[in-house]
């Protein structure tokens, strides 16, 4: 995901570039949608260590899952139906590009809302988790800490409109997040090597 985010075309784009824009579009969210499962299933190890009676981890496996399945819809309008659309605003007659506008504008707010619903889900998913470290004491309480402040901090700005779904916001909460997964992730490597 980080890397997805880091090669994410922005900007505006020239008529020479659409070609390599639109290539890029598609590797870059072809990759996101590869790493979906592969998330998934460490989140489903980190949800096996944390779970406990309380199933806070359980739930916070299945609130990913359907973040998961919200940030798939993301990509596929970003990534793969984007491209195409950029494709016809191109090759339009004068009299039919701004339907192709309208259509690639439309595009663009199912993908926003989309990348918001995962920003927050995912982030109340992670809020569970921390909760679930935090009382269950299996991993560092600097990482439940810092989930359970990444969280609401999230949501917030989401619900605020001071975070938005675009590249950069959106590879935010992606960086923010890849911390949180990869200091999990290291944990749990080292908690089951012991």
């Amino acid at each position: 995901m980080i890397i997805t985010m880091a090669f994410h075309p922005r900007g505006p784009v020239g008529p020479g570039e659409v070609d390599s824009v639109v290539r890029n579009l598609i590797a870059v969210h072809s990759l996101a949608l590869a790493s979906l499962p592969v998330l998934f299933l460490g989140t489903w190890g980190l949800s096996r260590r944390l779970a406990a009676a309380d199933r806070l981890a359980m739930a916070a496996l299945v609130l990913y899952a359907c973040a998961s399945v919200v940030v798939m819809n993301a990509a596929v309008f970003d990534g793969l139906v984007a491209p195409n659309l950029i494709r016809k605003i191109v090759a339009a007659t004068a009299e039919t590009r701004e339907g192709w506008r309208m259509l690639f504008n439309y595009n663009f707010q199912l993908n926003q809302a989309f990348a918001r619903l995962y920003a927050v889900a995912s982030s109340l998913a992670m809020v569970l988790w921390s909760a679930a470290i935090l009382r269950g004491g299996a991993l560092n309480r600097g990482l439940g800490i810092y989930g359970l402040v990444l969280g609401p901090t999230t949501v917030v700005g989401v619900f605020s409109g001071r975070l938005n779904p675009d590249v950069h916001g959106f590879g935010l909460i992606i960086l923010a997040q890849a911390l949180w997964f990869v200091v999990a992730g290291m944990l749990l490597c080292r908690t089951r090597d012991a």
